[in-house]
């Protein structure tokens, strides 16, 4: 499993050296775009839309628009300046709580926690105690740049890093369109829902649960790949290019050839007309 962060975790005077490993992985299928006419991948250029040029990557920098049209261009020796004083490899955690007091609406991602070189009994013993305390680890961690909470929590064994959205980033339920107010519900209408929801009620059992469109889309592909219904991308014509030293030497004998015999012709003439006007 690959590693994507490594370093060390703390709570009090026991640190734990470990490492990151994503928890889930996208398995949307990718569908590439072709050209109608030729089926050949497109090619997606960076463009500056006043110079009408390809910009290189050296030539790019990053800015921030505060306002339409206008930026604070950052230097990425700044950035980076910013990255390191922030990015310390030793994450602490700061509180701790009960996990369902965390609403679903801030989770963003989850990572598998594994312990480091010499980090398995420290790794055991906050496992083993956030399990029987019934809580979660609350703590900073700078991953990719960006920096951002985390909660520590145990899952089948194995401790799990889940970041966290800070609340500014998640927006006011307020905020939303066209909510209704309280309505008046009938107790007749609120116990029939309340049945049915009862009558659908099962225990949690992710592995009943399938992606039906990944599926039917695979199962599309793979008929038509099976009935070769497929194309091949056009090869882009490359011109024939001299690379035999040889063939290079006899090109260019055979483009120079009528020129030096039209001169040598002419040179073995010359002489011969004025011989023949001495003797005259």
């Amino acid at each position: 499993m690959h590693t994507i962060w490594k370093g060390s975790i703390s709570f009090g005077l026991v640190n734990i050296p470990i490492k990151l490993h994503s928890a889930v992985e996208d398995k949307d299928i990718k569908l590439r775009t072709l050209h109608k006419e030729c089926h050949s991948p497109i090619k997606y250029e960076k463009v500056c839309p006043v110079c009408n040029v390809e910009v290189k990557p050296e030539q790019i920098v990053k800015a921030y628009e505060y306002t339409k049209g206008k930026f604070v261009v950052l230097d990425e020796d700044e950035l980076e300046k910013l990255r390191k004083d922030k990015e310390e490899k030793a994450v602490e955690i700061i509180d701790f709580v009960k996990i369902e007091e965390i609403d679903p609406i801030y989770y963003d991602r989850s990572y598998f926690m594994s312990p480091g070189d010499n980090g398995a009994k420290a790794y055991s013993l906050l496992r083993k105690a956030l399990s029987e305390a019934g809580k979660a680890g609350l703590a900073k961690i700078m991953i990719r740049s960006k920096e951002q909470m985390a909660v520590i929590r145990v899952y089948e064994n194995t401790l799990v890093m889940e970041t966290i959205h800070f609340p500014d980033e998640v927006r006011s339920a307020l905020d939303v369109p066209n909510v209704p107010e309280e309505n008046k519900i009938t107790k007749k209408e609120l116990d029939t829902a309340i049945l049915l929801i009862d009558q659908l009620t099962t225990e949690f059992e992710p592995e009943k649960y399938t992606d039906e469109y990944r599926s039917a889309l695979m199962e599309l592909i793979e008929a038509k790949r099976s009935g070769q219904e497929v194309v091949t991308a056009a090869q882009k014509e490359v011109k024939a290019n001299v690379t035999d030293l040889m063939a290079a030497l006899q090109a260019s004998i055979d483009q120079t050839k009528p020129k030096n015999e039209t001169t040598a012709t002419a040179k073995k003439r010359t002489p011969a007309k004025r011989k023949l006007k001495k003797e005259a």
